[in-house]
């Protein structure tokens, strides 16, 4: 059985997970704390980064791969029949939106960077989503596909950062979409807890 390393919160192991429990595919899920990544996950991710995933000899260490991954073996609600401008959308996403999130996010960490500023440059990309969801239930038509299931986590994210204020901005197609996703029983499968994994532990499937 494939292992899939993965951390609860971390948005692009969110997305991981949307795809493989999507896809039905089932892997072994090791559950890791950030702060205390054990051996056997360093051996397997180049980039001591998660999520990661090993089949065999195959390592994938971008979510993106295993998104791929896993819908490539089975696509049951048809992610990947998505228009070529999905994946110029999630490139916006994991470029100038996650690093102007970040930015938000982790303000203290950029003390000489203006956090006003930097939440002004993400919202340039949320009021592009809210303009596609204005007329259709997701961003590229009105089932979900890859681009939804990729983005979402990240936006999940930003509105966390203060969702006072990001429910009092002018989107409101946007916060639809992401309420949507947050009441949905998918999210609420990925988001189960599971203790650190440990070595000779009983093996957690997923989807379970």
């Amino acid at each position: 059985m494939p292992i899939f390393w993965s951390f609860r919160r971390c948005p692009y192991a969110m997305r991981a997970r949307l795809a493989v429990q999507c896809s039905g595919v089932a892997v072994e899920l090791r559950e890791i704390l950030l702060k205390d990544k054990p051996a056997a996950f360093l051996d397997t991710s180049t980039s001591a980064t998660v999520p990661a995933l090993k089949e065999g000899d195959l390592i994938l260490d971008e979510s993106l791969e295993i998104m791929f991954w896993a819908l490539n073996k089975s696509d049951p609600l048809g992610w990947l029949a998505m228009p070529e401008g999905g994946h110029d959308l999630i490139a916006e996403c994991d470029g100038p939106f996650k690093s102007a999130l970040d930015h938000t996010k982790y303000a203290v960490r950029y003390p000489d960077l203006d956090e006003t500023e930097k939440r002004a440059k993400a919202s340039i990309f949320l009021r592009k989503l809210n303009t596609l969801l204005a007329e259709k239930a997701y961003l590229l038509g009105n089932n979900p596909n890859l681009a939804d299931m990729a983005i979402l986590p990240f936006v999940r994210q930003f509105a966390n950062t203060d969702r006072a204020w990001f429910d009092a901005q002018d989107w409101p197609a946007l916060i639809r979409w992401l309420d949507r996703f947050l009441d949905s029983a998918e999210f609420a499968a990925i988001m189960t807890k599971y203790p650190p994994w440990v070595p000779d532990q009983e093996p957690v499937v997923f989807p379970s």
